[in-house]
């Protein structure tokens, strides 16, 4: 029999369980460690300690003492039920539980499970209906047990109006009722017996079903319904064939309470093993949208350089989308088949609508303007912005001198009425700049530039000319690829044109001006080839994206 003894080790006392054993010729001591203090349930201790010397040390052994519940509970049932469903019932535990500890069995390869698709038969809400009461032809021949009136069979056999003209026309296809003034029955349906029998076999496979039987019932409503099951079959691996021949009937701890640190009672036990290199699910931070870090990112850049944010509606006039950038209004841009119109019109600013017309038709000094007749119901259609360069025209209209020097910036969705493609889309992002000083020139303007597009990871960037109806000088913007090795085209730049500044600030100060895309910058760092994604909200996509890092 097992014995207590108190050990003294470097000056301190120890109590342990000790029996000897015979392996052979030899005798050996078998040892177990309770504490300093001894256990109030020695006795259960004892007779464990007994159990686990008795029992030869299994290969399997650890692996065993790793199994949760659910798989000790799960794992003997295997030998006999192999389908999910089963299992569910046999062990009286939830799907979601059995669905679990079959995974952790598969994972330490005791198992493998093997997914089934199947296409099966249902009953419908009428079906079940009619499993009870009986099929309507079935009701309506029971009915003419003599002959009798239509509304006489609905009643005795309680047919609504629908199930009567069903059951008319199957029977009377059949010749099994003869139709006058009363209705009279001719023979009975022997199909009806199949009909029923076909019913109380579902649900069951297609394949297994008579198509004939089928058809008929598809073609009513309600009566069965086809569906896709997927079931989950389960098959033991020879690991798992060898750990059914094992006690998995022991008793192990799954976690260490407070209260069991304060009663000692874990003493003398046994606790689960850990798996650390079992598959867990991966836990997923919650962040913002790939493309609303890009677009906080550059906000930051712009904001470090010390420019205040403009912001305004989508939608606008065509007088502040168009005309107050000195875009005449017979311009293709302004073409329905390259901007997004609504059929509405918005009212005109009557501060800023004269000096705007006269600018277009008559220019300044310096300029002919377009020399034709300026439309004020043109200038009046709403569209969705088809670029950001309105909130600059909005933002200049609403400053005064004492404003001046001043920077501004906006980062957000224009629209344009665009085939959509892999390249190509009805919304993208924009960042646009402006910078208002009587001393700035062009060569801050490409220095601003610059420095955005190197801190946005693009150091390379040269500039070539362009033309823009609102800008002179302008220039076109190239940033150079440092992994691909080729340079690639952004957006556009300048200095607004007097006709742009005039009407909105009074007098003609330099408005360095910018508003390259931002969508290819975000494409180029997650590797998207299709612009498509980057408006897709797949939930598998947005957790995956690595976080925008620069």
């Amino acid at each position: 029999m097992p014995y207590v003894k108190k050990v003294k080790i470097k000056g301190k006392e120890y109590w342990y369980l000790f029996h000897t054993v015979r392996e052979g010729n030899k005798y050996l001591k078998k040892s177990k460690y309770l504490g300093k203090e001894l256990p109030k349930n020695i006795e259960e201790i004892k007779k464990e300690f007994l159990t686990g010397i008795r029992e030869p040390s299994s290969k399997h052994s650890k692996l065993i003492e790793s199994l949760t519940p659910l798989e000790r509970k799960v794992l003997p049932l295997l030998s006999k039920h192999t389908k999910l469903s089963s299992l569910v019932k046999e062990t009286g535990l939830k799907e979601i539980e059995v669905m679990r500890s079959l995974q952790w069995l598969s994972n330490k390869e005791i198992i493998k499970i093997k997914k089934i698709t199947r296409e099966v038969v249902k009953l419908d809400k009428n079906g079940e209906l009619y499993l009870k009461k009986g099929l309507p032809e079935k009701r309506f021949l029971s009915a003419l047990d003599k002959p009798r009136t239509m509304q006489e069979i609905m009643d005795i056999a309680n047919l609504d109006k629908n199930e009567l003209t069903v059951s008319l026309g199957i029977l009377k296809r059949k010749n099994l009722i003869e139709i006058g003034k009363e209705i009279k029955k001719l023979k009975e349906d022997s199909s009806i017996r199949k009909k029923e029998e076909f019913l109380k076999s579902l649900p069951s496979p297609l394949k297994d079903l008579d198509w004939g039987i089928i058809t008929e019932l598809k073609s009513r409503k309600e009566i069965i319904k086809e569906d896709i099951e997927k079931e989950r079959e389960v098959s033991l691996t020879s690991l798992g064939k060898e750990l059914l021949k094992e006690n998995l009937k022991i008793n192990l701890l799954e976690s260490l309470t407070p209260e069991m640190l304060r009663e000692k009672s874990f003493a003398g036990k046994k606790f689960r093993r850990y798996d650390i290199k079992i598959n867990v699910p991966r836990i997923y931070n919650g962040r913002r949208h790939f493309v609303n870090q890009a677009i906080d990112y550059a906000r930051r850049v712009w904001t470090d350089l010390g420019f205040k944010e403009m912001s305004g509606p989508i939608i606008n006039t065509s007088f502040w989308n168009f005309d107050a950038l000195f875009q005449p209004q017979d311009h293709p841009a302004r073409d329905l088949q390259d901007s997004i119109f609504l059929n509405e019109k918005g009212e005109l600013p009557k501060f800023f609508k004269d000096k705007v017309k006269d600018m277009h038709e008559l220019g300044y000094e310096k300029s002919k303007g377009w020399q034709y007749s300026w439309d004020e119901e043109t200038a009046k259609k709403l569209v969705m912005r088809t670029h950001t360069t309105v909130l600059s025209a909005l933002t200049l209209s609403e400053l005064k001198k004492t404003d001046l020097p001043a920077k501004f910036f906006a980062i957000g969705k224009n629209f344009r009425n665009e085939t959509v493609d892999w390249s190509h889309g009805f919304e993208f992002n924009q960042t646009e700049g402006i910078v208002i000083d009587p001393n700035a020139n062009f060569r801050h303007l490409l220095g601003y530039l610059k420095e955005f597009f190197k801190k946005m990871g693009f150091p390379e960037i040269r500039f070539r000319p362009a033309y823009f109806p609102y800008t002179e000088i302008s220039c076109e913007m190239d940033v150079y690829h440092p992994i691909h090795k080729k340079w690639i085209e952004l957006g556009g730049a300048g200095i607004f044109r007097p006709e742009v500044v005039i009407p909105l600030l009074g007098e003609d100060i330099p408005v360095l001006a910018w508003g390259p895309g931002f969508d290819r910058i975000i494409m180029d760092y997650y590797k998207i080839n299709d612009i498509r994604e980057l408006y897709k909200n797949d939930l598998k996509v947005l957790r995956e994206m690595k976080v925008w890092l620069k």
